[in-house]
């Protein structure tokens, strides 16, 4: 099967408030430490449990493994985290700034991942795989949800507003303003539905968490429990997922001049100046800020490549007409010189680094689209680097997958 449902470990109510805590891999250590100080039951302590080592500790030494799995084991001890007595589906709503969507909570099928049915659109790196799989070992569990999405659904999304529409069994605004609410879905009658709801569907689609489905496939190998044959999803319907733009700033023009990047622009762009920052409008439109000056630009639409889903993101469009040729990064992955600025930033953090004189460039983008994710996945294909930015993002600690 596609997705099963699964024995939780989750917060007892009045505690999920003490627990709930960002995902491990959005705070560093010291940001971690001071969201940490003074909760003791932070799901912080399991997921970045140096902080509650000597700084300095390195994050992958065995020891702040080991002390995760104690965290875990104390706040199982202590009642904060309790076990759900049978096998359950949950839905899961996110508001954030007056944008809500709701999902399902489920265990998505290892073998499903192996032969694609679970798609991919991003390389993983071992060092971060392995991380995962070290963690996952230690604790006997997988903490971190995979962010998954699916192809909207009406018989999926019927169950979905007849369950929300009882009482949930949590609802929480964390610190950083993302609500949380949960509801269990313990009736036999909607657990079948569901299951032959998602088993009809062609694939799921990875949108974050690339590293933890890998390393939840490699454990699984090795692991003798049957719920290490599932790893810890919540999966939204397409139509209610959220990508802001992920925008690009470089360091210098390659030796060229302001006038000289222009005139060169101009071959590949139409090119427009603006009295107020570009947000584009629409795919294949973009902005650019230069030496205090907005630009709106628009591609040539010969230079928009048919039938080739990698090659005719926006991304790829900036990268293969623009920063390669004439900017002179060839690899966004390894090149120093450009970097990165999510949509939460605001395009003031574009003007705020080549205002200060740190870059020379800055370049926003309009934000990817999920069916142009889901396209470049069904072809087998990989994103360039840094294409999606997924907001909100799913709390740690609300929903555990225990492996026994």
């Amino acid at each position: 099967m596609l997705v099963t449902p699964i024995r939780a470990l989750r917060p007892a109510p009045e505690r999920a408030e003490e627990v709930v805590a960002p995902p491990y891999d959005v705070l560093n250590t010291a940001e971690a430490r001071i969201r940490a100080e003074g909760r003791p039951n932070s799901f912080l302590h399991i997921s970045k449990p140096e902080i509650d080592l000597p700084e300095g500790t390195d994050p992958y030494d065995p020891a702040v493994y080991q002390k995760g799995a104690e965290n875990l084991q104390r706040l199982i001890d202590g009642g904060v985290l309790i076990r759900e007595q049978k096998p359950c589906y949950y839905i899961y709503r996110l508001r954030w700034e007056g944008h809500i969507q709701t999902g399902l909570v489920f265990g998505a099928s290892v073998a499903a991942y192996d032969i694609n049915r679970v798609r991919k659109h991003e390389f993983t790196r071992p060092m971060k795989e392995d991380d995962r799989v070290r963690q996952i070992t230690a604790l006997n569990a997988q903490t971190g949800p995979v962010l998954l999405t699916y192809r909207a659904n009406d018989g999926v999304k019927a169950i979905i507003d007849e369950v929300t529409a009882a009482e949930p069994l949590y609802d929480l605004t964390a610190d950083d303003g993302i609500g949380h609410t949960l509801w269990v879905v313990d009736s036999d009658a909607q657990i079948s539905e569901l299951n032959g709801l998602f088993d009809a569907m062609e694939a799921l689609y990875i949108a974050d968490g690339h590293h933890r489905s890998a390393s939840a496939s490699r454990v699984e190998k090795e692991h003798p429990a049957e719920s290490a044959k599932q790893f810890l999803s919540v999966a939204f319907a397409h139509d209610e997922m959220k990508i802001l733009d992920y925008n690009r700033v470089v360091r210098d023009l390659n030796g060229l001049t302001v006038d000289e990047l222009l005139a060169q622009t101009a071959a590949s762009f139409d090119l427009q100046m603006s009295a107020e920052a570009v947000r584009p409008a629409n795919p294949t439109q973009f902005g650019m800020y230069l030496n205090g000056q907005w630009y709106r630009l628009d591609i040539h639409p010969e230079r928009v490549p048919a039938d080739d889903p990698v090659a005719s993101l926006d991304v790829s469009l900036l990268h293969s007409n623009l920063i390669e040729p004439l900017l002179g990064i060839s690899d966004p992955r390894r090149d120093e010189r450009v970097d990165f600025v999510g949509g939460m930033r605001g395009l003031a953090e574009l003007e705020k680094r080549v205002n200060s004189g740190e870059m020379a460039v800055a370049f926003s983008l309009y934000p990817t689209t999920m069916e142009a994710l889901m396209d470049v996945a069904d072809a087998n294909e990989v994103m360039p680097p840094k294409s999606t930015w997924f907001e909100p993002k799913l709390a740690d600690g609300l929903v555990s997958h225990v492996l026994d």
